[in-house]
């Protein structure tokens, strides 16, 4: 009996991995917008993006297939996201100023600007509400990014947030705040010629 659940199991993730396949591909691109916008950063989003597809490929046979992929795929981008921010802050910081493991005076750091990828997403946005994004504490701009970005409503963000739909307001209206607030202070400008 446990043999028979076992293989029509394992048929049946044989029988959707074409459709997996076919998802990711259809969503890779908003996968790519969706990690850059959390992490700030092409290379961390195309990590992020890998991981992403790896574990929404593992637990691939609980997705119900009558609800938007995007939407558990963005909550799965999410929880991987928050879990490598609450990792980072527990990491030890060097400064780039300090002398190298291998003796070296400086230490080599990659031209992020350089990645094909990075200029297609950031043309999207001005500099200074990309820049207010990556200011922004990471729930809050989770559900910033969501809501005015890919534009889903508040139960898709609390669906893919695993939170109340009124903390999803209250991040939101917070995040604009921060926002707002970096703009005006960065870019005193931009707010004199919104008056106009």
């Amino acid at each position: 009996m446990i043999a028979s659940w076992v293989k029509s199991n394992t048929r049946s993730a044989e029988d959707r991995r074409p459709l997996f396949e076919r998802l990711m591909r259809d969503t890779s691109r908003q996968a790519f917008s969706m990690a850059y916008r959390l992490t700030g950063s092409s290379t961390e989003a195309e990590d992020l993006v890998q991981e992403t597809f790896l574990r929404a490929f593992r637990f691939f046979h609980r997705y119900d297939e009558t609800l938007p992929f995007t939407g558990w795929l963005y909550r799965i981008m999410t929880n991987i996201h928050i879990d490598t921010v609450r990792k980072k802050s527990r990491l030890k910081t060097v400064s780039i100023e300090q002398q190298g493991s291998e003796g070296a005076q400086t230490w080599d750091l990659p031209d992020e600007k350089a990645a094909s990828d990075c200029t297609i997403v950031e043309g999207t946005l001005d500099e200074p509400l990309e820049l207010g994004l990556k200011s922004m504490t990471t729930e809050f701009r989770t559900a910033v990014v969501l809501a005015d970005i890919e534009g889903m409503s508040y139960e898709e963000i609390a669906g893919v947030m695993g939170t109340s739909v009124g903390t999803v307001r209250s991040r939101i209206h917070r995040g604009r705040k921060q926002l707002r607030s970096y703009i005006e202070r960065t870019c005193p400008e931009l707010k004199e010629a919104a008056l106009r």
